[in-house]
């Protein structure tokens, strides 16, 4: 990272650590935000090609709360499992599987891709009081304002997978198409934000083990969506939406909301799907507000 980070006096004043466990076959990498008293801890996943970085700006808003953020695997520092698909089903398998060894009954978040693989754990099983959504998949993603985007996008990574493989993984790391995504998605006019959210991008957005991994990931985020699973979970939800973006439509989002026996839906404004990067204040009052509402007893 070369672009200071708008969020930094506040990131340096949250504790962090840095773990690792051994999950099917593997090692995840993990860092724990926040005290480790907090009252609340929170689960936290990421979004396809991203790792847990890309979450920091919302943790800094919400230095009470303890937060433990995984780099998902084959991303990251988190190691691809060994003779697995990394489809939606694995993702989901090994999500339940970490939250169980590090913190059962913790609270659940998924951000994009994340919320598709959080929203298959807990409608699967995956014990939590709360799952919280940001930016939701709410719809397929060919069907979204940008489907013509996706369906580019489909022949890209599958262009990258069949390509000899250094010529694939180049293809599949190449600053400049990584660049055209993140401008694609940046909604705010703040250069200097602007450079920052390019700057995440370009830093963590091509640190995946290999293309196998990369293709199964990206077949799993545009084949799922979390509309699917809402019916099945029976927990507080929050969605966390915004009015700009460009994967699922706002009409999508509420529609998604209303599929869940017990919903809440946030909408902000003037922001598309980099909730995390652009607004993280206003979503991390929303998450903080949620967390505060009793939850009925018998759940």
């Amino acid at each position: 990272m070369t672009v200071p980070s708008p969020y930094e006096d506040r990131l340096r004043r949250l504790p962090v650590q840095r773990r690792e466990i051994e999950l099917r076959g593997a090692t995840t990498a993990y860092w724990v935000y926040g005290p480790e008293d907090a009252e609340t801890t929170v689960i936290a996943s990421h979004g396809f090609r991203g790792e847990h970085h890309g979450l920091e700006p919302v943790l800094a808003y919400l230095p009470e709360v303890r937060v433990i953020a995984a780099d998902l695997p084959g991303f990251g520092e988190s190691d691809p499992l060994p003779g697995r698909r990394h489809d939606l089903d694995e993702y989901a398998g090994w999500l339940t599987d970490f939250a169980t060894a590090v913190a059962p009954g913790a609270v659940i978040l998924g951000h994009s891709f994340g919320s598709i693989v959080t929203a298959a754990a807990v409608a699967g099983g995956l014990q939590t009081p709360r799952l919280i959504l940001l930016n939701p998949i709410g719809a397929p993603a060919l069907e979204g304002p940008k489907g013509l985007m996706t369906r580019l996008a489909v022949l890209y990574y599958a262009l990258g997978a069949r390509l000899p493989e250094r010529l694939g993984t180049a293809l599949l790391r190449n600053r400049l198409i990584v660049r055209v995504m993140s401008v694609t998605m940046a909604k705010t006019k703040d250069p200097e934000l602007r450079r920052f959210i390019h700057d995440q991008h370009d830093t963590y957005f091509s640190r995946f083990s290999d293309r196998d991994v990369l293709r199964d990931a990206f077949v799993a985020s545009v084949s799922n969506d979390v509309r699917k699973f809402a019916p099945d979970i029976h927990v507080p939800t929050l969605l966390v939406a915004a009015e700009r973006d460009d994967i699922t439509p706002i009409e999508a989002e509420r529609t998604l909301a209303a599929l869940f026996p017990d919903s809440r839906l946030v909408e902000i404004a003037h922001v598309g799907h980099l909730i995390h990067y652009e607004t993280p204040a206003e979503a991390a009052g929303a998450i903080r507000q949620f967390l505060r509402i009793p939850v009925a007893r018998g759940r």
